[in-house]
This record gives C-alpha cells, structure tokens and sequence, in this order.
C-alpha cells in the first residue's frame, strides 16, 4: 500500500459527489474552484458563476496544514479580494515550519458563517488490526492541545460499520444524532473510495447541515483498480517544498502520455539496491521486504512499470534506473543490486517488456560492470519462459552476474539471495 496525498480540492470534490451515495440528505455542495500560476480568471468565473455572488476563503493547497496560523487564510472576501490575495502570494516564496518552497496552487471556496465553538473533528486512519475514527467537540487549529477531548472508536477487520455503536461513543451535545449518521456515511465513503487517512478539521453544523471546513485526506494508489472510477483524474502532487528530479519528470511525462503505469520516485542516488518492479501492489512488497531486511537506507528508488507497457515505453524506464544506478560506483567497492521482480502477470507480456530492459541493459553494459551490478529477476505471467530465457542469455552475452527465477520460486525471494551476499 502506498500512500498519497491529494489535494482539499480533490477531497471535497470526492466527498460531494459519493457521500449522498451513503447519507441521504447530505447538502455540501462542493463549490471548490483550484487556481494556479496557468489560470485564467475569466475562465475560472466562467466555470464557476458562484465567485462572483458568494463571500469567499482563499487559501493554499499545497500538502500542508496549520494555514491559518501561518496566516495564509484569506475570510470573508470578495472576488476582487480574491484576486489581489492571490496575487501577493502566487510564486512568492514562503516558509512553513522547517520546509520552504512556492506558494503556486490555491482553493477558492464560499465563506461559512459559523461561531467557532461549534466546530468539531473527526479523522479515519487505516492502521495493521482495522481502522480507527475520531471524533472531538473541540475541533479546530488547536485540536494537538485538546487531544485528550478526542473519542476513538475501532472498526476491526472485517467488521461492518453498522453494527457500531457510533452514537452510544460519541459525548452528548446539541445534533449527535445527525454527526454520528455522518460519521458512519463517512466511514462508507473511506472505504469504498480508498482512503487510508482522512481529516476533516474541522466541520461545522450549520443548521441542518455538515459543512467541511478544512480537508485532509490520502488514498492507497493501490487501490485505484477498484477506486480509480469514482476518483477520475485524481493527481497525486508532490508535498510542499518537495521537486521531481529530471528523471522522475521524465518517468511521469512517459506516464502521462500511456495508458500503462510507470512510476518512479528516488530514495537515496548512492543506493546500491534498485528494484525495477512489475506492479503496484508488488512494489510495496518489494520494498517492504529490504526494508525489513535492515536495508531501508540503501534502497535506490520506489516505482513500478506496469498495465501492459510496450517494448519502447519498458525500455525508457529502464534506462532512467540504470542511469541513475551506474552514475558511481559505490565508495567501498561494494556491488550494487538490480531486482528485476514481480509477481505473475495477468496480462503484461512478460516477454515484450523483458525486451525493452534487455535492450537497455545492452546499452549500459560497461557501466554495469564498473559499478559490479548483479542482477536477480523473478517473474511470471504471460510469455514467461522466453523472458526468462532471454535473461539468461543475456548474462553470458554480457559477462554480468544474472540469476533468473520463475513463479516456482517465491516473489520476493531474490531480495533475501541479494542482500545475503
């Protein structure tokens, strides 16, 4: 499971759009409009008529939080305001805590009316044994010092969130019933759309209805086979004061431009292990295992090709990892390890994309051997064994170590045979 942030916008989008799916009655309109450095502001009032008749909140939607104690929150503005707010703030850089970067992305949304003592907190978290909510009375900016106001109530694995006592956990106060419906609409919502956290810090009642405030939220991008449908185009941005490196920018144009998958995120440049792994879900596994291998520190990169990617696109990212593997030697002449792993395909021609790494490992023959690369494949699936045989072929025709394995051996074996060395 990997988790990934998304932006407020796209949270509350989500959550107008499917809560009513759960909660019958829900009214948030999910009115959010996102300007950044390439918005046109006419258009932008063009696609969203309410700017101009509603007071609005501007703010930066960046991966961060504790805006309004940094006081980037505009309140109560109009759109002119809006406008000049935005204007003082777009590319000009900012520091929030230890972390600096430009402020480039903002959420314009209607201004709420509401006495701050009435704004509440819940959270879900996916954790090992289940899931936990919380809930306080006493949500907002200094809900850290009022942690001890917060109710937790578990959802087991397996369990079904209406056979919980929501209600019966909650404190008494003024619309319990309506939150704790709220609550267990929410919690649908969390499963259903493949959140693993979510934060709405805080939520107001407003007469009769829940109005979200402030938005928190990360998904599994594991998930997105079951959830990408409800998600849409749902971007995943880097956090605040957070680049992409030439090579990851290289990666994702190649991902935008394809209808497989190819992710890349780089960990640590001197790592001498750098698993090119087929599968999202396989990915997770594979750097879980150097992980608990007590090699966490040496792991080159995070990624995964997968989705069926031709010939072309396998060897690109191929070639991105092998560049970035061989850029130096390790300091203490120590090998480096290539894990090209995965687990059985359903339909990725194995031998389609083992051609387009087999193609790059042709080109980055020398350097492999300078930086004495070994390297271990595992794989299964469709046209497996004319991979596999290429594989091997291969390590003879380049005089570089190359042990190949297939589906009888279990996925994640050859990191233990790597790391053993």
């Amino acid at each position: 499971m990997a988790k990934r942030a998304i932006r407020e916008y796209d949270a509350k989008r989500l959550l107008a759009q499917y809560l009513p799916d759960y909660l019958t009655g829900f009214a948030y309109s999910g009115q959010v409009a996102l300007m950044t450095e390439d918005t046109n502001w006419k258009q932008l009032v063009v696609d969203h008529p309410w700017l101009e008749t509603e007071r609005l909140v501007v703010k930066p939607d960046q991966l961060f939080g504790k805006r309004g104690k940094h006081g980037l929150l505009g309140l109560n503005l109009e759109l002119v305001d809006v406008q000049d707010w935005v204007r003082e703030r777009m590319d000009v850089t900012t520091t929030v805590g230890r972390t600096t970067d430009k402020l480039t992305t903002f959420l314009i949304e209607p201004f709420v009316p509401h006495d701050q003592k009435d704004e509440l907190f819940v959270a879900i978290r996916t954790e090992r044994d289940g899931d936990t909510i919380y809930f306080s009375l006493q949500g907002g900016i200094n809900i850290e010092e009022n942690w001890d106001s917060v109710v937790q109530i578990q959802v087991p694995i397996l369990a079904k969130i209406d056979d919980i006592d929501v209600a019966g956990q909650l404190p008494d106060f003024p619309g319990k019933d309506q939150v704790a419906r709220f609550i267990v609409a929410l919690y649908k919502f969390f499963v259903d759309l493949g959140f693993v956290y979510l934060e709405i810090n805080p939520f107001a009642l407003v007469g009769d209805e829940i109005v979200p405030l402030d938005f928190v939220a990360r998904v599994d991008d594991t998930a997105a086979f079951e959830a990408g449908r409800k998600w849409g185009e749902l971007p995943f941005p880097p956090a605040f004061g957070t680049h992409m490196t030439p090579a990851e920018e290289y990666i994702h144009s190649l991902d935008e431009k394809t209808g497989a998958s190819l992710k890349l995120t780089i960990l640590n440049p001197q790592g001498r292990v750098w698993p090119m792994v087929a599968g999202g879900g396989a990915s997770v596994i594979y750097a879980d295992t150097v992980a608990d291998l007590g090699f966490a520190k040496e792991l080159g990169c995070y990624g995964e090709y997968s989705g069926n990617p031709n010939t072309d696109e396998t060897r690109e990212y191929a070639r991105t990892i092998l560049d970035l593997m061989t850029r130096e030697p390790d300091p203490q002449g120590r090998p480096k390890f290539l894990l090209i792993g995965g687990g059985i395909a359903n339909f990725t021609d194995v031998a389609k994309t083992f051609t387009g790494i087999v193609q790059a490992l042709r080109e980055y023959k020398l350097k492999l051997q300078q930086n004495h690369v070994k390297i271990y494949v595992r794989r299964g699936g469709p046209n497996y064994q004319e991979g596999l045989a290429m594989m091997r072929r291969l390590g003879k025709e380049l005089d570089i170590p190359i042990e190949v394995y297939g589906p009888e051996t279990h996925m994640t074996r050859i990191v233990s045979m790597a790391l053993a060395e």
